[in-house]
């Protein structure tokens, strides 16, 4: 029998949850940029301002592993954590960059939908992580992001499908293509990190 012997600190696991918070207000910014009332401008510099904070959130992790000489689980775990959850919120930057640089004037209504699974994914994700402490109660929301993550795959194939349909000119294809697809990455990111989570559970339990 292997016996664990977890530190009592507990910042890992406010990071987490931090990091992860970030997402959440991403999720909203990207929503906020798509309402046909936004000021894209402003939204944008918001999302930037808030990428910068999730960086910063990063940075702390990769700092306190190097620093800590006990971390609650495995450092390449952590690493990959901390790291998953930035490479989702760099993918959220990236659609609004996308649709403010080029200029885009109409979104279909798929667009939409893929930020509505994307707000439903940040919020399980702050949800999960400070249940990393305990290890409990996690099952749930891997199987739920794995869930909506095959259902923004059903909507991205869709979009595609309705982009080469004919009815839009080649350079709106081409932009639509773009912002769909740093969209479809930030779904996918959020499926990397439930992974991460669940292999952490598995290794812990």
């Amino acid at each position: 029998m292997r016996l664990r012997l977890r530190p009592v600190d507990t910042s890992f696991y406010e990071l987490f949850t931090k990091s992860a918070q970030h997402l959440v207000l991403g999720a909203e910014l990207l929503a906020e940029m798509l309402s046909d009332s936004a000021d894209r401008a402003d939204v944008a510099e918001r999302m930037r301002a808030a990428e910068h904070a999730a960086d910063e959130t990063t940075h702390e992790i990769v700092k306190k592993v190097n620093s800590t000489f006990v971390t609650p689980f495995d450092r390449e775990d952590i690493y990959a954590l901390g790291s998953g959850l930035d490479d989702v919120m760099d993918m959220m930057d990236e659609a609004v960059d996308l649709i403010l640089l080029y200029e885009v004037t109409f979104l279909p209504p798929e667009l939409s939908e893929q930020v509505s699974v994307l707000q439903r994914c940040a919020e399980l994700t702050a949800e999960a992580m400070p249940r990393l402490q305990s290890m409990k109660e996690l099952e749930d929301y891997w199987i739920e992001i794995n869930r909506l993550e095959n259902t923004g795959d059903k909507v991205h194939r869709k979009m595609l499908a309705n982009l080469f349909s004919g009815e839009y000119k080649t350079i709106d294809v081409l932009k639509l293509k773009d912002v769909e697809e740093s969209l479809e990455g930030a779904i996918d990111a959020f499926e990397k990190v439930a992974n991460i989570v669940e292999q952490i559970a598995v290794k812990e339990s």
